[in-house]
């Protein structure tokens, strides 16, 4: 099992998270918002993420950063919690949705959170 977060598994197409934001559903559990979508990327991991701060909620870029950074971090290490039930591929976008920065235990709690629901939902949309 490896906790490494490369290259392939980052989100960078613009065509895929234009149609994740056209056509994904989301989970949130503050101040994470998860959305997903299950679509053939190619890759051979099966979730492509990115993480994203706006700007109209957390003014200065190195806060922004500050926060991608602790999300991806978080991510990384608990990324395998994602991969457990998945039977096919899919692409992620975790966004910020709190004014103010959060440590890195709640950014974990929320993010355990965010995992759960995502899995009861997949298994409801099975249903």
């Amino acid at each position: 099992m490896s906790y490494t977060l490369g290259k392939e598994e980052k989100l960078k197409s613009k065509k895929l998270i234009e149609q994740l934001f056209a056509e994904g559903n989301h989970v949130k559990s503050f101040p994470l918002r998860l959305i997903y979508l299950p679509i053939h990327h190619g890759a051979e991991f099966p979730i492509k993420a990115g993480f994203s701060v706006p700007k109209r909620n957390v003014k200065l870029a190195v806060n922004r950063n500050r926060i991608k950074r602790l999300i991806r971090e978080v991510y990384r290490i608990n990324k395998h919690s994602f991969t457990k039930n998945l039977n096919e591929q899919y692409i992620f976008m975790f966004i910020y949705m709190a004014k103010e920065e959060i440590n890195y235990v709640d950014l974990e709690v929320s993010l355990k959170k965010v995992i759960s629901k995502f899995d009861t939902k997949i298994k409801e949309d099975e249903n």
